[in-house]
């Protein structure tokens, strides 16, 4: 009984924290889709070198990879987020049905924890969110 009421009341707190319905960014919901997202060190030919979900090392540059498929003519978004913000933006016109992008960020020593991309679409929608962890090399 008493965990059921902590979680009625989890519940509202956190339904009177969301957006209002005019908040919610307007669009259609995209019909493509997000193949691949990753995050590398190196891109060749293309391609992403390897995979990272934890990054040491300064400085180093990291590489978000997408495949998107089916979103011709639109422009996707890579949103790089840091400490809660977003630290930059990198939009791409996908020009075709099968379409590789990648944008690159420069990490320096200050910027250790957690970092994320995640891909929008013009209207706003959320395609995909990918995490990694920087681990600067102590002084």
């Amino acid at each position: 009984m008493r965990l059921t009421k902590w979680v009625s009341g989890l519940a509202l707190a956190l339904a009177a924290n969301l957006a209002s319905a005019e908040d919610i960014p307007v669009g259609e919901k995209p019909t493509g889709w997000v193949e691949r997202a990753l995050f590398t060190t190196a891109i060749e030919n293309r391609e992403p070198g390897d995979v990272v979900v934890r990054v040491e090392g300064t400085p180093h540059d990291v590489y978000f990879f997408t495949e998107l498929r089916q979103l011709s003519g639109h422009t996707v978004t890579h949103r790089w987020e840091y400490g809660g913000e977003v630290v930059a933006e990198v939009p791409f016109e996908v020009g075709g049905p099968r379409w590789r992008v990648f944008s690159k960020k420069q990490l320096l020593a200050d910027q250790a924890g957690k970092w994320s991309v995640v891909v929008v679409d013009e209207s706003g929608w959320v395609l995909h969110a990918e995490m990694f962890e920087y681990v600067p090399s102590p002084n």
